[in-house]
């Protein structure tokens, strides 16, 4: 089985309300699917975290390299294409293109042997997780306070156990969403917060300070990730966990974060940090320093899946008999072809997504939907 062809697929939805996080617009989600088909037929889809357009670019680059190799042997692989690229591009683009490959190989490999990745990861601890619910971004023309709050007290009731709202946007007002939102959810339900690298350590933290009493369970990128230092400081000089890494990309990138332990859960994105093979290392790193791994995801229902292979594939730190569970990002902003890819979407009971056993990442690609949300301009 040789690799025969690497095929790019963009996805387009324009928003009917436009949202932003501290560091970005969205008024329109936009996606890129990877497929990598073999010479005997077997296809396998990943899927590129970040700007698709720059995805795609760097993923045809790297077909001239892949064309001809056996999909089988990842390790080799990845280290040839990261070297390809590494003199330019030992972070960003390059990682994040490579992801895409990385999963659609280890969708190939599962094929192959029957199996779900999880099983290739070295097996499943568990078959469903926890979802924590990721929204309450600040939408166009609506109140933000109360827009936030009504939304989360939504997904409280649709048993999330937990949810993630946006700040960043100025230390009052988004003490006034926290609380509000507080309020809104009840005393049980965990509430994380996520400033998108939107404040400097200075306005983290107080913001921190102040919203420790929310009992919120993380503070998530509360400064640029460039600043490591700064992250040490919010970490040292506010009570809330520190959490951070989509925007960290490769072993290299997690290091120094990990080693000085600049946060207290890391949370690499299995579609950005270099696919299965570079998390795993990440996982293991963050073991061997005793840091908590919770993995961060956004986009379709190919890198939930990707997601779900891989936290079912986690061993608890420490081993015991009621282990500390990792818990599934699941995105509930506007995008209907999240889902839609897929034959057989994954959606969840309460709060709770079962993890798919079939091989590979366990999906079945919906082609009429890949055709239906392309661009125009790429139709």
């Amino acid at each position: 089985m040789k690799i025969a062809a690497i095929r790019t697929h963009l996805l387009e939805h324009r928003l009917e309300t436009a949202f932003e996080s501290a560091s970005m617009r969205f008024d329109r989600r936009l996606h890129l699917l990877v497929e990598v088909v073999c010479d005997d037929g077997t296809t396998g889809w990943g899927e590129c975290l970040g700007p698709a357009r720059a995805n795609a670019a760097v993923v045809r680059t790297y077909a001239g390299w892949l064309v001809g190799m056996d999909p089988l042997e990842t390790e080799r692989i990845w280290a040839i294409l990261y070297n390809a690229l590494r003199d330019q591009g030992q972070r960003g683009l390059t990682l994040t293109a490579l992801s895409g490959i990385d999963v659609a190989l280890w969708d190939i490999k599962g094929k192959r042997f029957g199996v779900p990745i999880s099983t290739l990861l070295g097996g499943r601890f568990r078959a469903s997780v926890k979802a924590y619910a990721t929204g309450a971004f600040r939408r166009d023309g609506v109140d933000r306070i109360a827009d936030n709050a009504e939304e989360m007290a939504g997904h409280a009731a649709a048993g999330f156990h937990a949810a993630k709202l946006k700040i960043g946007f100025g230390v009052a007002e988004d003490l006034r969403v926290i609380r509000a939102v507080r309020e809104a959810v009840g005393p049980e339900m965990r509430l994380m917060i996520d400033a998108n690298h939107g404040y400097d350590a200075l306005e983290a933290i107080r913001l921190g300070q102040a919203a420790a009493e929310c009992g919120i369970d993380w503070f998530e990128e509360p400064v640029t990730p460039e600043h490591l230092a700064a992250y040490r400081e919010v970490k040292a000089k506010q009570p809330i966990p520190v959490a951070a890494g989509e925007t960290w990309h490769g072993r290299w990138g997690f290091r120094e974060p990990i080693e000085t332990r600049a946060v207290d859960i890391v949370q690499p994105d299995i579609c950005g940090v270099g696919g299965f093979t570079e998390a795993r290392r990440v996982a293991d790193l963050a073991a061997l320093h005793g840091l908590r791994v919770v993995p961060h995801v956004w986009g379709t229902a190919v890198q939930i899946a990707a997601a779900l292979q891989f936290m079912a594939a986690m061993v608890p730190s420490p081993v015991r008999r009621e282990p500390i569970e990792p818990i599934l990002e699941f995105d509930r902003t506007e995008n209907p072809f999240r889902q839609a890819v897929v034959a057989r979407p994954i959606e969840h009971e309460r709060g709770v997504v079962a993890i798919p056993d079939g091989p590979g990442l366990g999906i079945e690609i919906d082609r009429a939907a890949l055709r239906a949300f392309r661009p125009k301009e790429e139709a």
